[in-house]
């Protein structure tokens, strides 16, 4: 290397060492804080697929084709939900396909929950905005194993860290929409409702929300797809999920059960996208 290039290598800032300080000292002094979170999202998560595959799961597939028409009222749709899961069942994946629905319907309404009143408050405060943006950028364009390592460092293996490295891969998606819908309301609207007397709670709920609800229905559908795919990947910090013989089938250069297991996860895919995006979007 020439002497310039030298030099700024010589001078490398230890990013590394002051990463590894910092969870060194939230392990030393908060682990017990991660270890009851732990516990209790394993508890939630693995109840809630115990008392699935409890149930039959041809009345399980019958429900959630039930389901589906009730959103729609689509017997085509409820249909193809049926056959999917039938085929789904058909190749023994049942329990895995019901475990990542768990963590996918878990993540989907955590991170829900996280964003869109994060949203909200930064369509408000623009400062709030200006502090979330470069947050947001960062959660989404990190490859994902450099977060998979702390988490897996602060929550062991399993369910629950599989889940929390979800949220945190999908949530800037219902932020970002919420944000959108709500900036993007007309300013007449907003002002009609002021002339009326609403107040600001009455405004939010009455005007506003109502106004970018197709916008944050567009996140919710943008936080399923982005659970599904990280559900899928955090196998490889336990997650109980279709990616499992995903993981097995490249293992062992089963060439057909990783055709099996890919056919799963894209009618998984197409089932949540169909019953929940053509709800959001209204006609697709």
């Amino acid at each position: 290397m020439d002497p310039v290039s030298e030099l700024v290598r010589a001078w490398k800032i230890p990013v590394g060492q002051w990463g590894k300080a910092l969870i060194d000292f939230i392990v030393e002094y908060f682990q017990w804080l991660f270890d009851a979170i732990k516990i209790s999202l394993n508890f939630i998560i693995e109840n809630a697929t115990a008392f699935l595959l409890l149930l039959p799961p041809i009345l399980l597939a019958l429900a959630l084709a039930g389901f589906a028409y009730s959103l729609q009222k689509s017997w085509k749709l409820a249909l193809g939900v049926l056959l999917g899961l039938l085929f789904i069942m058909n190749h023994g994946l049942w329990k895995e396909t019901v475990q990542t629905l768990v963590l996918v319907v878990g993540a989907t309404a955590l991170s829900m929950a996280i964003g869109v009143p994060l949203g909200i408050w930064a369509a408000h405060k623009p400062k709030v905005w200006r502090v979330l943006q470069p947050v947001l950028d960062l959660m989404q364009t990190m490859p994902t194993f450099v977060y998979l390592i702390p988490i897996l460092i602060l929550f062991g293996l399993g369910a629950a860290p599989a889940l929390i490295v979800t949220i945190i891969f999908a949530m800037p998606a219902p932020v970002r929409m919420t944000y959108l819908g709500i900036t993007s309301i007309p300013k007449p609207m907003i002002e009609a409702g002021e002339s009326f007397g609403a107040t600001k709670r009455q405004l939010l709920w009455k005007v506003e929300l109502p106004a970018a609800l197709p916008s944050i229905m567009a996140g919710l559908t943008q936080c399923i797809m982005l659970s599904l795919s990280m559900v899928v990947f955090a196998t490889l910090i336990g997650a109980p999920s279709l990616g499992n013989p995903v993981n097995k089938a490249l293992a062992n250069r089963n060439i057909p059960l990783g055709i099996e297991a890919g056919l799963a996860i894209v009618i998984l895919a197409i089932i949540l996208d169909r019953v929940l995006a053509m709800k959001a979007g209204g006609k697709k």
